[in-house]
């Protein structure tokens, strides 16, 4: 992201005058002998119900015969109700069918993008932002036109920007001092300079020679195998490719890796050289000091409850029409001489219903899909085998007042610290950020802990008490902000087991391997957008799969797309 000036007379600008003066009297107030320290916050873990998510697997080894307490009928069953499962309901209602029903597990539809609140507050529980997508991604582009955000003007495209993040965006805890940007500046020397330069001249040329397009399906084509470039990169750890190129410089590898860890959960030594090089090339590029950020696609759309502002939007007319059951743990899914059935767990009346449909949308994590889809695909088995999934945690720490500040850059939405001392920490973003009111007040730091490189690190969400994690976190954000201690009130932790799919190496090959197998020999749809006005022979094609772990790693424009194009063929 690029940061913006910050004008004279700007809210960001007055915060950080009012930050100065209120900082020094924190600070003061907490130096020794001036009290005892306060008693730590209270808290606890929310958001996602864990059990539930092992109940089901218990359940599934024991095996057994499933005997409804009640069948009931629709023409279609979308299992799931994350961003994958919302966009094959609106996708649904826009073909004219509202004979459905979504069945999710947890109490809220949303996925990995849902939002809560902390005392009053709205707040991420997980994703926070949505890049103004490009041309590659036109369902989601038609997603914001519907919601008001994006609109023609003297013919050409404008988004709102009161959704747009304001400025500053961007800053980082560095050599005991914040900066603007992300990418470490302050004190670096030439040669660290030369390799950030160096990198953006080969980021741009790899995204020239190779094509990166998000959604990656777009270069899934039956008779077009992955470019040559494209599976020299998806074959090699982004850590081998950049010691092959000769990219040794600390600053700039820790930069890499906090982006790796930030989009996929996991870090350089883990992920595939496509996946590194495909965070910046299939966006917004690598910006070297002193290159021009580009075009208004490197904006960022973010909202006090994060990418739970669309979610909730999604949701929301089937809440309405009664489509949405949430609380429902679906148990199996087979088809059948006639459609297909779900058994489903609806929590909240302890019973079992049997949903018989015509289709079903299959918009489960992969590993799932696998467990509940009976005499499952043999695709849908190598891949359940084949990827890999990061463990992830949210808190949520909200504060009575703005805390103290080091000195530096001000205030911004999104506040990272160099070398977080927590395992897997990728900084926290401040949900008060896009109020329109200047004056300080009360507000939410979501804090964000990627444990795909961490040993143990799902046990560990599991198994740890919730205070293990808020004593972890406030030690690490301490550094930067002396009074948090004294300033949070509560912590809130959610807990994702398999947050993300992680595109190691290979994973890019043996997906687009699935995504181009010819439609006339698919008895089962994977929904890969323009393939779908084919599928096999119409009729047969009961069970239509979307996630966004068939693209290898977890984004909104991936998920979304892939739902449109399921809800689609179950339309047909």
């Amino acid at each position: 992201m690029t940061l913006h000036a910050v004008p004279p007379s700007s809210p960001a600008l007055r915060r950080r005058h009012w930050l100065q003066a209120a900082g020094a009297s924190a600070a003061a107030a907490l130096l020794p002998g001036c009290g005892r320290p306060p008693p730590p916050p209270e808290g606890g873990f929310t958001g996602i119900d864990m059990e539930r998510g092992h109940a089901l697997r218990d359940r599934l080894q024991k095996g057994g015969a499933i005997e409804p307490d009640i069948v009931r009928r629709t023409q279609v069953v979308i299992a799931g109700g994350g961003v994958a499962g919302l966009a094959a309901a609106r996708s649904l209602r826009l073909a004219g069918v509202d004979d459905f029903v979504l069945l999710e597990m947890e109490d809220t539809a949303g996925g990995n993008s849902r939002a809560g609140q902390v005392n009053g507050i709205a707040c991420p529980l997980g994703a926070h932002y949505l890049p103004v997508p490009g041309d590659g991604a036109r369902e989601v582009q038609d997603l914001l036109e519907e919601l008001g955000l994006r609109r023609r003007v003297a013919g050409r495209w404008q988004i709102d920007e009161r959704h747009l993040c304001h400025s500053p965006q961007e800053r980082l805890f560095f050599q005991g001092a914040w900066q603007d940007g992300l990418l470490p500046m302050n004190g670096v020397g030439e040669s660290t300079i030369a390799q950030y330069r160096r990198f953006s001249l080969r980021v741009a040329e790899l995204g020239r020679a190779a094509r990166f397009a998000m959604p990656t399906f777009k270069l899934w084509k039956p008779d077009q195998p992955l470019s040559p470039a494209l599976r020299a990169l998806d074959a090699a750890t982004f850590d081998a490719w950049l010691a092959q190129e000769g990219f040794d410089d600390a600053h700039l590898r820790w930069y890499l890796d906090y982006s790796c860890r930030d989009d996929y959960g996991a870090g350089t030594a883990r992920v595939s050289a496509w996946a590194g090089i495909h965070y910046f090339a299939s966006r917004h590029g690598f910006h070297a000091p002193g290159e021009a950020a580009g075009d208004e696609r490197d904006g960022v759309l973010t909202w006090p409850e994060g990418n739970g502002w669309l979610t909730q939007r999604l949701a929301a007319p089937l809440h309405d029409a009664g489509q949405l059951r949430a609380g429902s743990t679906v148990l199996r899914i087979e088809e059948t001489r006639s459609g297909v059935e779900v058994d489903v767990l609806h929590h909240a009346s302890d019973s079992i219903e049997r949903w018989q449909a015509r289709r079903c949308v299959v918009a489960l994590p992969v590993f799932v899909a696998a467990r509940v889809v009976r005499n499952p695909p043999a695709f849908l088995a190598q891949a359940a085998q084949r990827l890999q999934w990061a463990p992830w945690l949210v808190a949520n720490l909200h504060i009575d007042a703005p805390l103290a500040d080091r000195e530096g850059a001000a205030p911004a939405w999104d506040n990272v610290l160099y070398a977080d001392p927590a395992p897997g920490g990728l900084g926290y973003v401040d949900a008060g950020h896009q109020r329109l009111d200047p004056r300080p007040g009360p507000t939410v730091l979501s804090y964000y802990r990627a444990l795909g490189d961490v040993q143990d690190g799902r046990r560990q969400l599991a198994e740890q008490p919730w205070t293990h994690w808020r004593d972890a976190i406030l030690a690490s954000l301490s550094v930067p902000h002396p009074d948090l201690r004294a300033r949070v009130t509560r912590v809130e932790i959610t807990r994702y087991g398999h947050a993300m799919a992680i595109p190691v190496p290979g994973t890019q090959a043996f997906l687009s391997q699935i995504g181009r197998m010819p439609p006339q020999r698919q008895r089962y749809v994977l929904s890969n957008g323009e393939r779908i006005a084919a599928p096999a022979t119409p009729g047969t094609a009961r069970l239509a799969f979307a996630h966004a772990d068939w693209s290898g790693y977890s984004v909104f424009e991936e998920a979304f797309t892939r739902g449109h194009a399921a809800g689609m063929v179950a339309s047909a």
